[in-house]
């Protein structure tokens, strides 16, 4: 059964409609005012049916917040230019008060049917049209940018340097790149310069000799060799050692790499993709990160938004990955609901869209088949101080120098007090022992350190 948004401030009109759309076998919610039509979660509905004029604005307004959701316009201005309008602004059409009940059924019945043969269209050819890169959710300007940016980057051989926030999506935009180069049929290597021990990395990328360091046992291809004719994507590279920068940038500048314990040079042909949450430029003014690196990385630069700036977005993902995720388990298709909807638009998100899944996959095992997902099961708290522990603010309080009082450590946020502590304690604790002492698992500690911009220093 088909569900129907009548959107009209007329109680006679409106009550009218609603009975006439009903005997023809719709579901049927309406509204009064164009406010109460924006509290209502529109991608819900098959179709929105709405009054030109409303109090607080035009219906019109509805098109836009409406996404892939139909909407019919109905004025008792009946103009060309009125209708013309409301067209050019994405309505699917326009019918004229006082209108003819059979003329109002006929177009619902044809506005649905059209509908329904999009959505049944070919997903490849729908998803190509909507999102020109594969795998990446976004309708907001700076993603669209972004989709144009990639477009014309990936058929090249340029190396790009891509930036953003922990849990933004950055291998998927490094893969995405690959999956449109000439290199596509060819290996994508990915490697996370963050996850590897500071001792090893060289050995990982560039491989040794047998016999090159105790427990080389045997001779061993790196990462970057294994990537010869393909991509490789550095994520975290501004976590990479200084002598291993050295190396990376004769990659860059000859082609060619040579093993740990090697006297020998092998030529290699590699595209190389590089993501960082973190400011190169400024680690370079400081002497943690090679200037000649940076500028050669820095060919093609590509920004991911965070979550939180991109508006509407999060709904839009929210929706995928639900679908995603009730796929994957085998279950029916779930719904979110209003409240549920309004709590992923207020949260912050500093996870991002990482983040996001993760509620969404606990949202999906806690809830009942044949009930919308309520705004508790995302497990989201939306108080001011929600990003940090409460076990890291009562640990951070407890280790206060004596000179500061109460009111001067008042108007820190939780984000501060993690900065304060860690700042203050990694020089004589292990990452292990930070994390016991803030509560939280070593994974969350380098996950914190990454998004506030405080790596572990390296020894």
């Amino acid at each position: 059964m088909s569900h129907i948004l009548v959107v009209e401030d007329e109680t006679i009109i409106r009550q009218a409609l609603r009975r006439l759309l009903q005997r023809h076998d719709y579901e049927v919610t309406d509204v009064d005012s164009l406010d109460a039509a924006r509290q209502q979660s529109l991608d819900q509905f098959d179709l929105i049916i709405s009054d030109l004029r409303l109090p607080g604005g035009n219906g019109t307004e509805l098109i836009s917040l409406a996404g892939r959701t139909p909407v019919l316009i109905m004025t008792s201005y009946a103009s060309l230019r009125s209708a013309v309008d409301s067209m050019k602004l994405g309505a699917v059409d326009y019918i004229a008060k006082p209108f003819d009940h059979d003329e109002l059924v006929d177009a619902v019945r044809r506005i649905l049917a059209d509908s329904k043969a999009t959505q049944t269209a070919s997903p490849s050819t729908e998803q190509e049209q909507d999102y020109p890169v594969s795998g990446i959710i976004g309708s907001c300007e700076a993603m669209q940018v972004l989709f144009r940016k990639i477009s014309k980057v990936a058929p090249t051989d340029a190396t790009v340097l891509i930036q953003g926030e922990s849990g933004t999506g950055k291998e998927l935009v490094a893969r995405a790149l690959h999956a449109q180069s000439q290199r596509k049929n060819a290996t994508m290597i990915s490697v996370n310069c963050a996850a590897i021990p500071e001792t090893l990395i060289e050995s990982e990328l560039f491989g040794h000799e047998k016999g090159a360091f105790t427990g080389a046992t045997a001779l061993r291809q790196g990462l970057v060799e294994a990537a010869d004719g393909g991509t490789l994507f550095l994520d975290e590279i501004g976590e990479l050692p200084l002598e291993a920068q050295a190396r990376l940038l004769r990659v860059l500048q000859e082609g060619e790499i040579r093993r740990v314990g090697s006297v020998q040079s092998r030529k290699v042909d590699v595209r190389l993709i590089a993501a960082t949450h973190r400011n190169l430029r400024e680690l370079s003014h400081k002497g943690e990160f090679r200037e000649d690196l940076y500028y050669r990385l820095n060919v093609m630069e590509l920004h991911l938004p965070p979550l939180r700036d991109r508006g509407e977005d999060v709904v839009e993902l929210a929706q995928a990955l639900l679908g995603r995720r009730c796929e994957k388990m085998q279950l029916a298709a779930m719904q979110f609901s209003p409240e549920a909807l309004d709590t992923v638009r207020r949260y912050h998100w500093p996870g991002n869209v990482r983040e996001l899944e993760n509620a969404i996959e606990r949202a999906v095992i806690l809830a009942d088949d044949d009930q919308p997902i309520s705004a508790d099961l995302l497990g989201i708290d939306l108080s001011p101080d929600s990003y940090v522990s409460n076990t890291l603010k009562e640990n951070l309080v407890q280790t206060e120098q004596p000179g500061n009082t109460d009111s001067e450590q008042g108007d820190l946020s939780l984000d501060d007090y993690f900065v304060h502590f860690v700042l203050e304690n990694e020089a004589r604790m292990t990452e292990t022992e930070l994390a016991r002492k803030l509560g939280i698992s070593r994974k969350s500690l380098w996950e914190r350190r990454q998004r506030l911009g405080i790596p572990r220093k390296k020894k």
